[in-house]
């Protein structure tokens, strides 16, 4: 047997060596290699495993654990050395564990296939980045929330089709993306709920043939449940893809709230403006502003949403259990996650820091924009709301003709569309006014909009609480 084959964790039945070309396209090593704290933690859980079942003994237990605890000392000073051979994290672990302990270093795998073991390692990093992910989430949920407290009193254009629509208040579309960021973080929370299954002691299909205690197994490693079937743990990657899934949902929020920052901070609008933290120039127009930090956030979800594609094109052709298709997995887990950090960050950065036009934003208020709670006037004096929405429209249509505003249009015009107009009507013309007639819940009116900031200051409260517990909980592992 070649010396290369020799060195992996599956060269017994191979002769001579592989093909360099193949021994790169097979290798996993130069991204896997941020596993490497749950590959240890999950050895040194599994070794401990092995000591119960009187597969190791006590001394070759705490000699695999100590020498373990040497490697994690090496990668968390970043000395440890990948070497020609490490076809993936867990052989360069088991690799420099025999450099360091000798030959109890192969007692290690025992009942263990790489299947359940990078499983386990993947559930475990992703376990940890959710709890990061949740945490930013939170904050940039915080910073949305406060800032529509602080600036509750500004209105501004609400728009459909892109269209002008509706006076409403600048904290009531705040509050919009942080209600739906808010489904975010409790996906995410159920997500975490199934990530939290152990798989390690099912082997590389049928499970183990020892006497391993993975009760003791999930205790260790801070797990919620055990895996029920063998076949499924370590075959199929639904935990990856409804993280990818998840990643392309709240991107695709936060590419929203972009596309809208974006049009605001334009001179046409002027609703907003950019830090300069958060913004860049042109390289040949000096004048130039560019909100590419909200650009950058619009087009990342389509990376994500490549991701989330590509890797359930991998999964739906593939027959039962581990196939090496699944080495896809964890790029596509790194990318998503590297991408939903970043943008988090950004996104939190730019909120925080842009300042409102408060005068441009009025100024973009306009009469037409009343023409609802000129239907509305009339509903309050009894006429059906259908026909009460075509007698406003003709309204909207006279003041076209005379090329004024809908405000403008005098007592006698209006009454000539309908005899219920009077001079009260004046009291539909003003934005402050309706704006608070929307006081049910989920309005834009003030008390509303108070109640929805004071919701999710509760709702973030529990949040936190909850993933407090979750970190401490984490630590006594």
């Amino acid at each position: 047997m070649a010396n290369s084959e020799g060195r992996k964790l599956w060269g017994g039945r191979f002769v001579g060596d592989t093909d360099p070309i193949m021994e790169k396209f097979n290798a996993s090593i130069a991204y896997d290699q941020r596993m490497w704290d749950a590959d240890i933690r999950g050895s040194q859980a599994y070794v401990r495993a092995l000591e119960k079942a009187k597969l190791v003994s006590t001394e070759e237990m705490e000699q695999i654990v100590q020498g373990l605890s040497k490697i994690y000392k090496e990668w968390s000073e970043h000395n440890f050395l990948v070497k020609p051979g490490d076809e993936d994290i867990h052989t360069a672990n088991e690799r420099r564990l025999k450099e360091l302990i000798g030959a109890a270093a192969g007692k290690l795998h025992t009942g263990r296939s790489r299947n359940d073991q990078v499983v386990t390692d993947m559930r475990l990093w992703l376990r940890d980045a959710i709890s990061g992910l949740t945490a930013d989430a939170l904050q940039l949920i915080s910073t949305m929330v406060e800032r529509a407290a602080a600036e509750i009193d500004v209105l501004f254009p609400g728009y459909t089709h892109m269209q002008r629509a509706q006076p409403i208040r600048w904290s009531h579309w705040i509050l919009s993306h942080a209600v739906a960021l808010s489904r975010d973080v409790e996906r995410l929370v159920e997500i975490r709920q199934r990530v939290t299954v152990l798989p390690l002691g099912s082997g590389a299909i049928a499970g183990t043939p020892f006497d391993i205690d993975r009760e003791l197994l999930r205790k260790e490693l801070g797990f919620d449940s055990i895996s029920l079937n063998s076949m499924d743990a370590t075959g199929q990657r639904d935990f990856v893809a409804e993280f990818l899934f998840w990643a392309s949902l709240f991107l695709t929020h936060l590419s929203k709230m972009a596309e809208d920052l974006i049009l605001y901070s334009t001179k046409e609008f002027s609703f907003i403006t950019l830090a300069d933290a958060y913004s860049t120039g042109s390289s040949l127009m000096p004048q130039k502003k560019n909100a590419d930090s909200l650009e950058l956030i619009r087009s990342k979800a389509g990376r994500v949403f490549g991701r989330c594609a590509g890797f359930m094109m991998t999964m739906k052709g593939l027959p039962s259990t581990y196939n090496k298709d699944l080495q896809e997995d964890k790029e596509a887990m790194f990318e998503c996650h590297d991408t939903v950090d970043a943008v988090l960050k950004v996104t939190n950065g730019v909120i925080s820091t842009l300042k409102i036009n408060q005068d441009m934003m009025e100024a973009a208020l306009s009469p037409d924009m009343l023409a609802t709670d000129l239907a509305y006037y009339l509903v309050r004096k009894g006429v059906p709301f259908r026909e009460a929405h075509g007698l406003s429209g003709k309204a909207v249509f006279a003041a076209e003709l005379k090329n004024i505003p809908l405000n403008q249009l005098t007592v006698e015009d209006l009454s000539a569309i309908s005899p219920l107009f009077g001079a009260d009507v004046s009291s539909v013309w003003d934005y402050n006014s309706s704006v608070e007639q929307y006081r049910a819940p989920g309005g834009t009116a003030k008390t509303s909009v108070t109640a929805q900031v004071e919701h999710l200051r509760s709702w973030l409260k529990r949040q936190k609480e909850r993933l407090y517990l979750i970190k401490f909980n984490q630590l006594l592992i």
